[in-house]
């Protein structure tokens, strides 16, 4: 049986949840704290292993783009725990609302009109749009919901690389510098997710991923 948490490295948490199960309440709520407090995590989603943040948390923000070396002109995307929270930071049209109930819960990135509730962080400037996320995975859901308010997310894809960390030890070895928590969910797949852009009634797939398009488009 495993053990509730060891600390797999000074400076950061390594939480072990049973892999693609209900998650421990009391782990969660760990886990939850450490983001409340402005840590930065990682963690297995429904595409990759993420670095992510509370959307509040602005140097916990600024960490995950030192971490990936991003650029400013690289947009963090919003992981919600449902359409209602969504709608907090991204207009949906018709169009984009029944795309969203086809996919959601699960392994795709909607981008669509931000909000003034948006912290300009994560927008595309020109055109002042946001990616939206509702993970179908436990563990992502679990700390969403207990958090209260939206995940800040970012594929895990170390730098210099172009595929994402898809187990805790990968995640570890690339940006174990950089995080307060791993959570270790086992593996996890090994594409990030399809990311689909709704402007007006017109919708384009900006990325294929681990979301099938079949059907979902028609």
């Amino acid at each position: 049986m495993r053990a509730p948490r060891t600390i797999a490295k000074a400076g950061f948490l390594r939480l072990e949840v049973e892999p693609h199960q209900t998650p421990a309440p009391r782990k969660i709520a760990e886990a939850v704290q450490l983001l409340h407090e402005g840590g930065v995590a990682a963690y297995p989603t429904d595409s990759v292993y993420a670095l992510g943040c509370a959307i509040d948390a602005k140097a916990a923000t600024k960490r995950i783009y030192r971490a990936k070396q991003m650029s400013e002109r690289q947009r963090l995307a919003l992981i919600c725990p449902d359409l209602s929270c969504a709608a907090e930071y991204a207009h949906f049209n018709q169009t984009a609302f029944q795309l969203a109930r086809r996919v959601f819960p699960g392994p795709y990135t909607l981008v669509l009109p931000a909000t003034r509730q948006v912290p300009r962080i994560l927008m595309d400037k020109k055109r002042r749009t946001v990616g939206i996320r509702i993970s179908s995975h436990p563990i992502t859901r679990a700390l969403v919901q207990k958090l209260g308010r939206p995940l800040l997310t970012s594929s895990a894809i170390p730098v210099d690389e172009e595929e994402a960390c898809v187990d805790a030890d990968e995640v570890i070895e690339a940006f174990g510098s950089h995080v307060d928590l791993v959570v270790d969910g086992g593996y996890t797949n090994n594409e990030p997710s399809t990311v689909i852009e709704i402007v007006n009634d017109d919708i384009s797939v900006l990325r294929e991923g681990s979301g099938t398009l079949d059907g979902i488009l028609e």
